[in-house]
């Protein structure tokens, strides 16, 4: 073998063993996820608390939920599961009143994934309030006392506290899932490292080093 391939074929497989250091089954910090500068306070006790920052004007949310959803079964009671949406516009705020308004009235495991049908796949538009109320009406929730809620001073309350978690967490994009309060990973940011892998592939990548982290922080716990 020439001196000269044997050197390239040795760098090649230096690369891929420095790679394979990076990958969902050995996550590290900086490449598969991301350590919060400070830990941010949770309320789960001995669980851990995981987040998913979202919108539900994001494809990639809408594309990760299905996954997201059958994991956090999997996960049963070793965490306290929640959602915070996003209100990065003024466009985007009467779907993030929305999803406080599903949340609050208790509707978000009827509803939640039929938000995302409509917008993604229906194309319904969910732009004003008025269209947000037309579409809780057509999918069969009380048009009033939707409205009531919607408008109510309690879900300014919870709009203002997601919006000050979006800042305390850094988030700047989306989907993004925080882990105990101090780690922050995603499938664009766990699947980086994997250019060819599909968004699927991505999704489960993000998955793995999400089991990861959940182990990670019950452990900084005891």
């Amino acid at each position: 073998m020439p001196t000269l391939f044997k050197i390239m074929l040795a760098l090649a497989l230096c690369g891929a063993g420095s790679h394979a250091t990076a990958s969902p089954e050995a996550p590290v910090s900086g490449t598969d996820y991301v350590t919060l500068p400070g830990a941010q306070n949770t309320d789960a006790g001995q669980k851990v608390e995981v987040t998913e920052f979202f919108a539900y004007s994001c494809p990639h949310c809408a594309s990760f939920e299905p996954a997201l959803a059958e994991w956090v079964k999997k996960q049963g009671d070793k965490i306290v599961f929640k959602r915070v949406h996003l209100g990065h516009t003024p466009a985007v705020v009467p779907q993030q009143r929305l999803y406080y308004t599903l949340e609050s009235m208790e509707l978000v495991p009827q509803y939640h994934a039929k938000v995302f049908t409509a917008l993604h796949q229906q194309h319904q538009r969910f732009g004003n309030d008025e269209q947000v109320f037309d579409w809780a009406a057509s999918a069969g929730i009380d048009r009033a006392r939707f409205i009531d809620v919607y408008r109510s001073f309690g879900i300014q309350a919870r709009l203002s506290r997601a919006n000050g978690m979006v800042a305390s967490y850094q988030i700047r994009e989306w989907p993004q899932v925080a882990i105990g309060g101090k780690y922050l990973t995603s499938p664009h940011l766990a699947g980086a490292s994997a250019s060819a892998a599909t968004e699927a592939q991505q999704q489960q990548m993000a998955l793995q080093v999400m089991d990861h982290l959940v182990a990670k922080a019950a452990a900084e716990k005891k």
